[in-house]
């Protein structure tokens, strides 16, 4: 195995690439900045060594295997490592050059997210971005695993290290027409009859909203499941139901967001808020990560607490 190491790591990282790109090889080629040819030879060298095909090819496209995909899901956190050791070994890491591998979560997909990472390119051209959109756990598993180096998630992770920058207010998504909709204000068990809409219980905002509506004295009608928050507003505005979904900063003309209180069982005031984490993988992150850190953490910390 020892002299296959200097030819491995070539053929992986352009395996890996190739992951990323979705299997377009011309745009994997560019982002290694490699002929498109020496893309197919390094493939093909891996399949040759492995004896085992990564690729299906279907006329002038290709798609990768499951063997190619489990491949690449146990050698990317690694391979990335391995090259930010060299690179530091050899002084030849560029903080403005480089790839940074940032997720965030399906809720902050409009808005302030993505006009920073507009600015983040404009005063950093020369880093990638390779961006990835999931609910928490899915978020925090792959910081867990080297597969991103940064993240936001919600709710921060206990085991990983990272800053809560600020809070996201969680209100009532009623339709325009809802006898409610005028409310300056709603206390959550009014709305004990009413049938919600939410995400898979996997979902964080899921099991918060059981949670919350638990300790107003009710268990939450959900017939209606979906994933995409988007989604969940469509169906909201269609009178399918209500939700209990993050606030917008800009208005919505089929949506009417009333603010939560309540208290618990306890006799507390409730919290409809959920804690926005900037997060970092475990493993070593590039001079171009810590860019990107450090943008996020300026332009979204509100109240910074750190944790260990």
């Amino acid at each position: 195995m020892d002299e296959w190491m200097p030819r491995f790591a070539p053929q992986l990282r352009a395996l890996v690439e190739l992951g990323a790109q979705d299997g377009h090889m011309t745009e994997a080629a560019a982002a290694l900045n490699v002929p498109q040819s020496s893309m197919s030879r390094r493939i093909h060298a891996l399949e040759t060594d492995l004896g085992v095909p990564l690729l299906v090819r279907t006329g002038r496209t290709v798609s990768l295997t499951p063997a190619a995909r489990a491949l690449i899901a146990r050698v990317q956190g690694p391979l990335h490592a391995l090259e930010l050791a060299v690179g530091e070994a050899t002084g030849t890491m560029d903080a403005e050059h480089g790839t940074v591998r940032f997720g965030f979560p399906l809720t902050m997909g409009a808005g302030q997210v993505p006009d920073l990472l507009a600015e983040f390119r404009r005063r950093h051209p020369g880093i990638r971005l390779h961006l990835t959109q999931a609910h928490g756990s899915a978020l925090t598993a792959a910081l867990r695993s080297g597969d991103l180096d940064l993240a936001l998630t919600i709710p921060p992770p206990d085991d990983l290290p990272h800053s809560v920058l600020g809070t996201q207010p969680i209100v009532a998504a009623l339709p325009r027409d809802h006898p409610l909709a005028g409310r300056a204000q709603l206390r959550l068990e009014e709305l004990a009859e009413e049938t919600f809409i939410a995400n898979p219980p996997s979902f964080h905002l899921r099991q918060r909203t059981e949670h919350w509506c638990r300790e107003s004295g009710f268990v939450p009608s959900i017939p209606l499941e979906i994933t995409e928050f988007a989604t969940i507003r469509e169906l909201v505005a269609r009178g399918l139901g209500i939700a209990l979904l993050p606030s917008r900063h800009e208005p919505d003309a089929s949506v009417v967001e009333v603010p939560l209180s309540g208290t618990g069982h306890d006799g507390r005031d409730m919290d409809y808020r959920r804690d926005i984490a900037l997060v970092r993988s475990p493993l070593p992150v590039s001079p171009a990560t810590e860019r990107l850190s450090d943008l996020l953490q300026q332009q979204l910390e509100s109240r910074p607490r750190r944790s260990p």
